[in-house]
């Protein structure tokens, strides 16, 4: 059996599912799922999220600079989902998604006090790119969860029963399959 030949698409999956909270410069907040994001540089540490300017969210980052990547788990996987399709502009997505904003220490967004990892992030350029524009971004702290640290202080992100999302479904990161090098 050969392989099929489709139209372009993006069907690089799965793809981690994170919430980007951010705020603007009057102090509201918001929180959206993103699937398009990625890590772009080590050093500097940067990273890259895409939005679409239609979106609530959209304008705060644009306007701020500014937003924190929190990484999502099982138990958030029901906020991560309606964070994705609710917007912010119709509802207070803390008080429904019952998660808690907590301050950070190098941008004016707030970190979700539920995730185990948060990146606190500086834009240094906005890509238009089409229907999205990809924010660029330095990460200027990460803000670790003490409950998911081992015996040795390392950060043990298995602890934190982390997500990924695959064409429509989001699924469970699971068993150990080998180690780097």
């Amino acid at each position: 059996m050969g392989k099929q030949i489709w139209k372009p698409g993006n069907m690089l999956y799965p793809v981690p599912a994170v919430l980007v909270s951010c705020a603007d410069q009057k102090g509201n907040t918001n929180i959206l799922t993103v699937a398009w994001t990625g890590t772009v540089c080590s050093d500097p540490p940067m990273v890259s999220v895409s939005v679409r300017p239609e979106r609530y969210s959209y304008a705060m980052i644009h306007e701020t600079g500014e937003f924190v990547i929190n990484l999502t788990t099982e138990k958030l996987v029901r906020a991560t989902d309606t964070a994705g399709v609710k917007s912010g502009r119709d509802i207070d997505k803390w008080k429904v998604l019952r998660l808690t904003p907590e301050k950070a220490s190098k941008v004016n967004a707030p970190l979700i006090k539920e995730s185990p990892l948060s990146l606190e992030c500086r834009v240094v350029k906005e890509i238009p790119l089409g229907s999205h524009n990809l924010f660029l971004a330095e990460v200027l702290a990460v803000d670790a969860d003490e409950s998911c640290m081992d015996k040795k202080g390392k950060f043990d992100l298995d602890r934190a029963g982390l997500i990924a999302y695959s064409h429509g479904r989001y699924f469970a990161l699971g068993k150990l399959l080998g180690s780097f090098g």
